[in-house]
């Protein structure tokens, strides 16, 4: 009469998201980064490494002297500076060469043949803006950044993000007078960043323009916010801000676009391994993620089709998956061949590896494009940044 049924729960205790990320990483990057992925899960899972983007509108060189007092080194102006210096030595290099003809014959020809390769190369040629400017801690040194804080004016003096997303902004080399799209601009870096170059100065003649779309109205308020605490209002104001589905975008400005920038929505690697809230492997969201790959397909066809012919679209993701990186190039350019007669032409960016070695460990296994690896000295990316031509 007093016996009762034994409960059960109704369902499985569950499973944290991480731990769900953590499992997937395993079993694909293991096998596409070989015995690179016990160091790069490691660095995933320890604090990540930021640099701080230096504010032009703001007190420059207020906010310079204070970095350097912290012994950050501008990152940027140390990798053109070092091209600069390989460069001025190619004469004597080729000085020495010459007075070695008397060598063995064979061993000097294919000497000759490695340094003219290396001098040709486009670390030497490369156009990379000077006016952006962003101060990192050296390899090995955890130092952070203390929050900015506000000028006179108002604005803060540098934006605390992941150096390595500046990269697809500097492989994007904007000019003063380009039109430029930011597709997938929110929450805001890279658009930040975009503007560091001058691109929408009143006092460039012609000037430029930047129109900076996200699909999300949530964060396109955190992008306008932003802009209100690092922007001034006349240049803000010439800014386009839009809350568009980007993959619609060539039926609101097609062929309209010397530079677009597609930093699309990913699996974002770090965050998924590391953060329980809003993690994309959670099991409500397991569609989402798998639709990921096609969604970023669509995202940088809608870039492509923005762009004037010669113009040049920078697709970027902060995740470590071929998948997502060059499968959705290598289709985008067969698509954009086949079902629109556009060519496009994948450009060489291995000297991004050269320019910046010094600060980021890149990954010497992408078929297209460059990869950040995370690594425990320089735990900065991942950063995936491949760059196009519209022919």
């Amino acid at each position: 009469r007093h016996r009762h049924k034994e409960k059960w729960a109704t369902t499985a205790p569950r499973i944290p998201s991480t731990r769900l990320a953590l499992h997937h990483f395993d079993s694909s990057y293991s096998l596409h980064l070989g015995e690179l992925w016990p160091s790069v899960r490691a660095s995933l899972l320890c604090e990540q490494k930021y640099g701080a983007l230096v504010n032009n509108f703001s007190a420059l060189d207020h906010v310079t002297r204070e970095l350097e007092l912290l012994n950050a080194t501008d990152f940027v102006f140390e990798a053109l500076q070092k091209a600069e210096q390989s460069q001025q030595g190619a004469p004597a290099r080729e000085a020495v060469r010459g007075s070695q003809e008397g060598c063995v014959q064979g061993r000097t020809v294919i000497q000759a043949e490695t340094m003219t390769r290396a001098e040709a190369s486009p670390p030497f040629r490369a156009s990379i803006s000077s006016k952006i400017k962003c101060y990192t801690f050296p390899r090995g040194d955890i130092t952070r950044f203390h929050p900015a804080r506000p000028d006179t004016l108002g604005l803060l003096g540098y934006y605390l993000m992941d150096a390595a997303s500046l990269l697809p902004v500097l492989a994007l080399d904007v000019q003063q007078d380009d039109l430029v799209l930011d597709l997938c601009a929110a929450p805001g870096g890279k658009t930040l960043a975009l503007l560091q170059t001058g691109l929408c100065c009143s006092c460039c003649v012609p000037a430029g323009h930047l129109a900076a779309n996200d699909a999300s109205i949530s964060r396109t308020k955190r992008l306008l916010q932003v802009l209100h605490n690092y922007v001034p209002r006349e240049v803000r104001e010439t800014v386009s801000v839009t809350s568009y589905d980007g993959r619609d975008w060539q039926d609101v400005e097609g062929d309209t676009f010397h530079k677009v920038l597609v930093d699309v929505p990913c699996t974002t690697d770090r965050h998924s391994a590391m953060e329980e809230d809003n993690n994309i492997f959670h099991k409500r969201r397991t569609k989402e993620r798998q639709m990921l790959p096609m969604l970023q397909l669509q995202l940088l066809m809608a870039g492509i089709l923005a762009t004037k012919p010669g113009g040049e679209v920078v697709y970027s993701t902060c995740s470590l998956s071929p998948l997502q990186n060059e499968c959705v190039v290598e289709r985008a350019v067969e698509i954009a061949e086949t079902q629109f007669n556009i060519s496009v032409r994948v450009e060489d960016l291995s000297h991004f590896r050269t320019l910046f070695q010094d600060t980021f460990s890149f990954f010497s296994g992408c078929r297209l494009g460059e990869l950040v690896l995370p690594h425990l000295t320089a735990n900065f990316g991942p950063m995936y940044f491949c760059k196009l031509r519209r022919v």
